[in-house]
Order: C-alpha cells, then sequence, then structure tokens
C-alpha cells in the first residue's frame, strides 16, 4: 500500500500510464496527451486550493503518518485529485473500471498512510472529476 502511494505524488503514475499509452497506442495519442495535461493541471489546482483552506493534515496521538507529504497542508489530497482526474480523461481509451479501482485505491492508500482525513480524499476525487470536465 506505501509502495502504491508513494507512485501518486504528483500524478507520476498517471503520467507514466500517460506517456506509455502515447508511445503504444497511437490512435489514442490525442487522448493520452490531454491526459498528461489534465493531470498536470489539476495537481497546480489542487495546490493553490490547499493554500487558500489551509487545513492541517491529521495528527493521531501515538499513531505517526506512515508517509513523508510535500505540505502539511491537507484539503484536498492532491493524490485523489490526480487520480480521479486522470481515470476520467484515460477512460476514453482504457476500461474505466480498473482505472477507478486504481484511483479509488490510491485515494484510500492517503487514509491508510494518516495523511488525509476521508473528507480530503472525497474533495480530491470530486476535484478531479470536474477539473476533467472543465480543462481542455
Amino acid at each position: 500500500m506505501l509502495a502504491y502511494t508513494h507512485l501518486g505524488e504528483h500524478g507520476v503514475l498517471w503520467h507514466l500510464v500517460a506517456v506509455a499509452g502515447a508511445i503504444g497506442d497511437p490512435p489514442e495519442r490525442d487522448t493520452y496527451t490531454r491526459a498528461v495535461r489534465v493531470i498536470g493541471l489539476a495537481y497546480v489546482a489542487n495546490i493553490a486550493l490547499k493554500y487558500v483552506v489551509r487545513r492541517a493534515r491529521p495528527l493521531l496521538e501515538g499513531l505517526p503518518p506512515l508517509s513523508p507529504t510535500v505540505s502539511a497542508l491537507s484539503f484536498p489530497s492532491a493524490h485523489a485529485t490526480t487520480s480521479f482526474a486522470a481515470a476520467a480523461v484515460l477512460r476514453r481509451a482504457l476500461p474505466a473500471p480498473p482505472l477507478y479501482l486504481g484511483a479509488g485505491a490510491m485515494a484510500a492508500s492517503r487514509v491508510y498512510a494518516g495523511v488525509h482525513y476521508p473528507t480530503d480524499v472525497a474533495a480530491g476525487a470530486a476535484l478531479g472529476t470536474a477539473l476533467e470536465r472543465l480543462l481542455p
């Protein structure tokens, strides 16, 4: 679970999937290049929103976080945002169920690691899904 959550930093896992698709599936190259763009923009939008909301990460006495974080800010989860944005774009070229299963697992891994509240990942999932619809 922790190895998987580390792959989600900055949307790296999803960028790798999109780049591999762009190389290996030329008829769907536009979808994969859009995925790279949307994942990157979703990450930037997420970080901007974190600095507006400024919610601190969970601190549970006797239960330290299992994963390092880029910042002390929690809401919304960037892992969830980038994962659900990626799943929403990539479903045009790949089967949706495994994409959303992977996105859901990535979001859940952040709660498991003790670095997000469930509402952080729910908001991130909603934000990523909305951004996919709004971004070019």
